[in-house]
Parts: structure tokens; C-alpha cells; sequence
């Protein structure tokens, strides 16, 4: 089985990693899950961590042919229109963001919203295959996090968003509209059931306590046998119980606003007004009110 060349960035501010992967046959490359940076007190976006990827992938002479989006992020804007423009990749995400988009139209007020999923250029079904270079990649629907995470299947690697974080700090909330935790545990099983040794590549880090470094790789027998929430011999029913209990004392994302907006419309701003200037929105609720 050809294996993949991964290359990861770690962008600290939103302590997300998007990754480069390549088939050295080929030189054909992905980028997954890139992040656009953006200042939130100023509203100032750049994409700085952007070009650095498409720095290394001149350098090494890799050919980006795709952006792979794990699911709408809630903590950081994408970058994939950018890199879509710098190298003519298209955009794929699951395709159950239709729902994700349903729900949030609403929220933002966003009449001219699609919610067919067409801002994207591929939809990817449960168990769709597709190929990077000479790569076989498998698509993995894991909902729960939100309803449209999917997880990239690639030679003896996955990459899983953030369903799951390094055994030492657990999984991802499940709080978020359309999230649930009963089903996130069943996608947490259905990717630990794959062989021990597949590498799992995680979209967050945030250093455990008592952990000095970043971290971002991991494998399916390390978190059966050492994820502080979902080892092997936890029951659905006590998951469900601890991550509702821990998601009840979550706060927000501090780029959750800006971001939603955003990655709905696959990392595009709402359109700008006769000024030139793009606008978020941000929905102002009481303290008491349900969204």
C-alpha cells in the first residue's frame, strides 16, 4: 500500500493544524483544512498561514490539486478559496453540509444563502473513494462534532478533524447546533475499529496539563488503550453523560460568529456592500433568550 506524504502546519492562535499530503509518485497534493488568520478586534483577515503551505509546496514542487475541509469549522475561517485561487484546486467537503447550512441560514439571517451545498465543488457521500496522484482515499461520514465531519482514509492514515483530540485531553464537543454525543461516541467507534496501527492526525491541540509540547499525531491503539474519554471499557452511556456534563461548562469559540458565517459558504465572505467592504453578522439575543 503507497503511504502518503504528510506534511502538517500548526497555527497556534487557533491551535488548529492543516496538513499537506502528497503522492511522491505523482507530486499530486491535497491541502486539509487550512486556515485563513483573522483578527476579530480589528477585523483584519490575512493569509499568511496560508502561504506558507503554498510555499512549501513550490519548494518541494508539489502540485495542490485539492482542499479537503473535515467539516464547517467553528473556531477558525478557511482558507480554501485562497489556495483555490493561487493553484486552481477545488474545494470538497461531506456532503452532509446541506444540514449544517439549514440550520445556520436562520441564525445569520442569510437570505441569499444556498443551502444545496453548491459553494463547494465536491460533496462527499459515506464510503465515496476518490484519488490523490495514484492515493486511494476513503471517506468516513463521523457526525456527532456537527453533522457533516467527515474523516479522510488515507493509505495506513486518518485524518479526523476534530472528532478526536490526543488521549490525553479526550473529544470534541458535541454542544454545537446539529451536534449530538450519543452519536459522536458511535463515530468515535467506528474509527477506533480500524486497524491499531493506522495513524489518526487531529485537527486541534491544546497541551494537556502536565504536556509541554504540541501534538497532533496519534494512532487507534493509543486512544483504545489511553484517551481519557473514550479508551476501551467506556460505555456509550457514560460518555453521553461526561461530555454533556463538559460541554455544559464550555464557552464559545472566540471565532465562532465569524467562522460559521464564513465556512458555510466554503471560507467566502458574505458579498460585499456598494462600499467594497464585506460585513459578519453578529446575532445580538438577552441573556435568558435560546438562540
Amino acid at each position: 500500500m503507497t503511504q502518503p506524504f504528510i506534511e502538517a502546519f500548526f497555527d497556534e492562535p487557533t491551535n488548529t493544524i492543516s496538513y499537506l499530503v502528497g503522492d511522491s509518485a505523482t507530486q499530486s497534493a491535497a491541502v486539509i483544512d487550512p486556515v485563513l488568520d483573522f483578527d476579530i478586534a480589528s477585523g483584519v483577515a490575512d493569509t499568511r498561514s496560508a502561504e506558507r503551505i503554498l510555499d512549501f509546496a513550490r519548494e518541494h514542487k508539489w502540485r495542490i490539486e485539492m482542499v479537503l475541509e473535515t467539516h464547517a469549522h467553528a473556531d477558525h475561517l478557511s482558507a480554501a478559496p485562497f489556495i483555490k485561487a493561487q493553484t486552481g484546486a477545488w474545494i470538497g467537503i461531506g456532503a452532509h453540509i446541506r444540514n449544517v447550512q439549514k440550520i445556520f441560514r436562520p441564525v445569520f439571517a442569510m437570505d441569499d444563502l444556498k443551502t444545496d451545498g453548491s459553494d463547494f465543488d465536491r460533496l462527499f457521500e459515506d464510503g465515496e473513494r476518490f484519488v490523490i496522484g495514484s492515493l486511494d482515499v476513503e471517506v468516513l461520514h463521523v457526525p456527532g462534532h456537527t453533522p457533516a465531519d467527515i474523516a479522510y482514509r488515507i493509505g495506513d492514515a486518518a485524518f479526523v478533524g476534530d472528532t478526536l483530540f490526543m488521549p490525553d485531553y479526550g473529544t470534541a464537543r458535541a454542544d454545537f447546533p446539529g451536534g449530538d454525543a450519543r452519536t459522536l461516541y458511535r463515530s468515535i467507534r467506528r474509527l477506533l475499529a480500524l486497524p491499531e496501527t493506522t495513524r489518526l492526525f487531529l485537527c486541534h491541540d491544546y497541551k494537556a496539563p502536565g504536556r509541554d509540547e504540541y501534538r497532533w499525531e496519534t494512532t487507534v491503539g493509543e486512544q483504545r488503550r489511553s484517551s481519557v474519554h473514550v479508551h476501551d471499557g467506556v460505555n456509550e452511556d457514560d460518555f453521553v453523560a461526561m461530555r454533556e456534563q463538559r460541554d455544559a461548562g464550555l464557552s464559545a469559540p472566540r471565532l465562532l460568529l465569524p467562522s460559521i458565517q464564513v465556512n458555510i459558504r466554503a471560507g467566502h465572505f458574505q458579498p460585499a456592500e456598494a462600499n467594497g467592504v464585506s460585513y459578519l453578522r453578529i446575532p445580538v439575543k438577552w441573556k435568558g433568550e435560546s438562540a
